[in-house]
């Protein structure tokens, strides 16, 4: 399975993209919104985790983007954001996102998503 992360904060990525790549995961990165919307239509992860507070566009824009497009509307994404207040993960499952974890995040809650929306995925696609 390959999963997207798009992050700006350097160390987050590291930790993401080890903790991913240890479970299996194939990775890709992204730096940024605009990035990471090219990413996700040339290579069509199977998941995105998703940043909320990117340089220039941020997180919700660009999630709302990709459920917009035809090509990549299918791809579940997660929310990951270090602001998390009461109610921000109602608000962004009703955004459209597919999954929220606040950071700092726990490694369980962490894999248990990924696995979760894998599992779904594979279901409604037939796999």
């Amino acid at each position: 399975m390959k999963v997207l992360v798009i992050e700006d904060n350097p160390v987050n990525m590291k930790l993401l993209i080890e903790i991913l790549s240890t479970e299996g995961y194939e990775t890709l990165q992204a730096k940024n919104a605009g990035d990471g919307i090219e990413l996700a239509k040339r290579e069509n992860p199977d998941l995105i985790l998703m940043d909320i507070q990117l340089p220039g566009m941020n997180g919700l824009d660009a999630m709302r983007l990709l459920k917009g497009n035809r090509g990549t509307a299918h791809i579940r994404i997660i929310a990951l954001t270090a602001f998390a207040m009461k109610g921000d993960r109602e608000k962004f499952l009703q955004e459209g996102f597919d999954g929220y974890i606040s950071k700092p995040f726990r490694y369980t809650d962490l894999m248990d998503l990924v696995r979760s929306l894998s599992r779904d995925r594979e279901s409604t696609m037939g796999g």
